[in-house]
């Protein structure tokens, strides 16, 4: 019998991967190949990360830490928690590798998704919604942003609505100043009726330094009919010239001062001693340079006595008080206080002044011939409350 030779094929090596070394391993098997070293080449995938998160659903808790905690495997190598509007919630793996807290709280009405890695696993996702807000709390910065002020213009932030976790709100406000400025955050009702904090230096600023509020409130509880912050706030000012002006009520001379040299004295004329027309004293700041406006006495409370165009007008007070032109009273400039309440000066005069100061400069008013001192939200009434004092305002 004639035997035929079945030609030998050549087996030729490849790189496999995926569902091809599957397929390559079963094939070996079919042939006889079970028990041999050649069918345990197959790779070996790597278990999917395995974690809880402190929130989930779709109406999970606002204003809590989001907490990772690794249920199986050794340590966390990476977890990150990302909103979609495109903000990322920062933390920490804790030092045995198990969990990850983030370092701030949820904000409410957002969408998160948070993305765990254990070591030698793969990546695994959660999603969760915070629930809405019901009612979001805004709030107004004083100085505005990348402006220059002067030597005494406290930071101040005014809320739309009533701030009752005033400690917890105050430690999410953060001042950075370029010279390691020393100050305090005070509290207090504004001449509006809300709620209002400003940051005091002890001193005068000193010119030159750098100032940046971050206040970072999102996701941060105002406390009950205030309603939540959704989202964080910054601004940033420069504090400018030395100059300080002083106003003698009792003399009649006001004066500009800058770096310790009086730049300008003029004859001035203020408000009426012994009533509702006598002026403020005290150290008031110059809160708005407002050129020429409109003034008329029914919005201070003096009834017809005044309704007249006014140039060079600078804001002192919320009540009214201004330093600004005033030449109907020139018979009075350097002899007798006979205004309703503002310090008048000559058109000449009052320019001079306006065109040189800054808002946020110091109006040091003194003299008997005043109805008070200038209250504390009356304007920035910040200075007429001793250091002690001031520091007592904070919440914290």
């Amino acid at each position: 019998m004639t035997r035929i030779r079945r030609p030998r094929t050549r087996l030729r090596t490849a790189t496999l991967t995926g569902t091809a070394v599957l397929a390559a391993a079963a094939l070996t098997a079919c042939n006889g190949g079970g028990g041999g070293s050649e069918g345990s080449g197959a790779a070996k995938e790597a278990p999917q990360t395995k974690v809880s998160v402190s929130a989930s659903g779709k109406q999970a808790k606002a204003g809590e830490p989001v907490k990772v905690t690794l249920t199986e495997g050794d340590k966390l190598d990476s977890v990150t928690v990302k909103d979609t509007k495109g903000g990322t919630l920062t933390g920490q793996i804790s030092a045995d590798g198990r969990s990850w807290t983030s370092a701030r709280t949820t904000s409410p009405g957002t969408s998160y998704t948070v993305e765990a890695k254990a070591a030698g696993a793969t990546a695994t996702k959660a999603d969760f919604t915070t629930e809405a807000a019901d009612k979001v709390n805004k709030l107004t910065m004083a100085p505005g942003k990348n402006t220059t002020i002067g030597i005494a213009h406290p930071v101040s932030i005014v809320f739309d609505h009533p701030v009752k976790n005033k400690a917890d709100v105050e430690k999410h406000l953060k001042i950075t100043t370029s010279n390691d400025t020393e100050g305090s955050w005070g509290w207090m009702t504004d001449y509006s009726g809300k709620d209002r904090v400003d940051w005091r230096p002890k001193d005068y600023w000193k010119p030159g330094t750098k100032v940046t509020l971050n206040a970072d409130l999102n996701g941060v509880n105002s406390g009950k009919g205030g309603g939540w912050f959704v989202r964080d706030y910054q601004t940033n000012f420069t504090i400018g010239k030395n100059q300080i002006v002083k106003v003698d009520l009792d003399n009649h001379r006001l004066k500009l001062i800058r770096d310790g040299e009086t730049v300008k004295d003029v004859p001035m004329s203020a408000g009426t001693p012994g009533g509702d027309k006598a002026s403020w004293r005290g150290k008031t700041v110059l809160m708005s340079k407002e050129g020429t406006i409109n003034m008329r006495s029914e919005t201070v409370g003096l009834g017809d006595a005044y309704d007249k165009m006014v140039d060079f007008s600078m804001r002192l007070t919320w009540s009214g008080m201004y330093a600004h032109a005033a030449p109907w009273n020139a018979g009075y400039f350097g002899s007798a206080n006979k205004s309703s309440g503002c310090i008048g000066m000559s058109d000449t005069n009052a320019q001079f002044v306006y065109d040189a100061v800054q808002v946020g400069d110091p109006f040091e008013v003194t003299g008997s011939d005043a109805k008070g001192t200038q209250a504390l939200n009356n304007g920035y009434g910040n200075w007429n409350v001793s250091w002690a004092d001031w520091q007592s305002k904070s919440a914290l």
